[in-house]
């Protein structure tokens, strides 16, 4: 799979990629109950001045990398039209976070990537239609993101990514998942334990947040499974390294602070510097992690977890 343009750049000038996840709003066709912004659908979603504002910012501030995200950014009428804006404004990767539904038809897919999309990431959350359906409350979503990945590498589409959420629905299937992903021929993909900070996870902590411990050796079988189907770039996210210390290079984290510094810019908020912030509001690392000898890479769990859950599972690495 082809390194994203910025990276390469970036990597050849011995530099970080300025990079700016653009959250268009939070509208959605799906339903995840785990998701994050589940209590932000009233916010009003951006405007297309407001969007194409925002991306010429980020193109003064030195962004090459933009992430287009909702919500749903593909549901937009403006879609396509700002995905060309953002060609013309000279921007190296225009990836898109989609649950994939759009893409089912043939039509919108074929615009999508003549329009200039570089890399479209695809929010895959079962192995098959009946958890993947279950999880976005939406029967044929499945289905239709399946559809979706065939219709854009048909039409030229080199770098095509997904994403999946760990939560306590489909903790047991994340090794089936990877299977899927590797049928899929989906080389690149991360696994992200659920944020229970806020949205849905936060209202439905005990029925959609598992515990680490045993959400850890599911996550660590599928990075097995993709190293034995050839591939390295399928990465954890939010977790506690003292669960995958044989796993370090695929930690999302480790590798996103050195390559990329990320801004997000949403309807409700601005972040511009998301891994800093993270580290000091999101997570935390108690006590117990003082003489862990992983302790500097390490971002710990989550407050929310912690919070709620203690710090009983942790195990330092001496």
């Amino acid at each position: 799979m082809p390194k994203a343009l910025s990276v390469l750049k970036a990597e050849a000038d011995g530099k970080r990629v300025e990079k700016l996840v653009l959250f268009t709003g939070f509208s959605c066709s799906s339903h995840c109950h785990f998701c994050i912004d589940l209590n932000k659908r009233d916010v009003p979603d951006k405007t297309t001045q407001t969007i194409i504002k925002e991306m010429v910012e980020g193109r003064a501030k030195g962004v090459t990398y933009l992430e287009m995200i909702g919500g749903e950014t593909t549901m937009r009428q403006d879609f396509i039209p700002l995905v060309r804006t953002a060609k013309k404004l000279g921007y190296d990767d225009i990836v898109v976070v989609t649950n994939g539904r759009m893409f089912f038809y043939e039509d919108f897919a074929r615009k999508t990537v003549e329009s200039g999309v570089t890399e479209i990431i695809f929010s895959i959350h079962g192995h098959n239609a009946k958890l993947h359906d279950q999880m976005t409350a939406v029967p044929g979503a499945f289905d239709q993101l399946v559809k979706g990945i065939e219709n854009v590498r048909k039409f030229g589409l080199k770098r095509i990514h997904a994403n999946c959420t760990v939560t306590l629905q489909n903790m047991k299937h994340i090794p089936d998942i990877g299977r899927l992903f590797l049928k899929l021929n989906l080389s690149h993909a991360e696994f992200i334990f659920v944020d229970p900070n806020y949205g849905g996870a936060f209202s439905q902590f005990e029925a959609q947040v598992p515990k680490i411990s045993e959400a850890a050796p599911y996550m660590r079988e599928m990075l097995d499974i993709g190293r034995a189907g050839g591939t390295r770039e399928w990465t954890v996210r939010y977790v506690p390294l003292c669960y995958f210390e044989e796993y370090l290079d695929q930690i999302s984290e480790i590798r996103e602070t050195k390559i990329f510094r990320t801004r997000h810019w949403a309807p409700d908020f601005q972040n511009d510097d998301v891994g800093a912030s993270r580290q000091n509001n999101g997570r935390i690392k108690p006590p117990v992690c003082d003489d862990c000898r992983l302790y500097d890479q390490c971002e710990g769990l989550w407050r929310e977890y912690l919070k709620r859950r203690g710090d009983s599972e942790l195990k330092p690495v001496h």
